[in-house]
This record gives C-alpha cells, structure tokens and sequence, in this order.
C-alpha cells in the first residue's frame, strides 16, 4: 500500500484507477529519465570541459614552436 503526495494531497496507489494508475507509472519513469539524462549532460559538460582545456594547451604549444625553417637551421 504505497502512498504519494500530489500537491500536498496523499493518495494511495492501491485505491486509484487503472488509468491514473498508469499515469502515475508514466510519472515516476519519465522522472527516472529525466534524472538519467540530468546525469549524462553533467558528464558530458565535464567532458567537454577537458577537451576545451586539452585543446587550449596544444594551441598555446603549437604557438610557441618556432616555424619549421627555424628548426631545420
């Protein structure tokens, strides 16, 4: 006998309908998902993150070697 709590209302998942039953399930997985992606663009974010730094050091190193005449001198 599960409960929850609807806009301060507590109802029990045991006496609702079939149809707010299922809309009650659809609620929680589309929660669960939403939690789930939240995650992922968190750690794509970091990801992307390490790659702008990645790519700013080989720039700063790409900018300071010489040309390549200098270096066959």
């Amino acid at each position: 006998m599960a409960k929850v709590n609807i806009d301060g209302v507590e109802y029990d998942t045991e006496t609702m309908s079939q149809d707010a039953k299922a809309r009650f399930e659809m609620l929680v997985l589309t929660e669960q998902k939403i939690r789930q992606l939240q995650s992922e663009v968190a750690m794509l974010q970091t990801a992307r993150q390490a790659y702008a730094s990645a790519l700013k050091a080989s720039l700063v190193t790409l900018s300071q070697t010489p040309p390549l005449g200098e270096l066959i001198e």
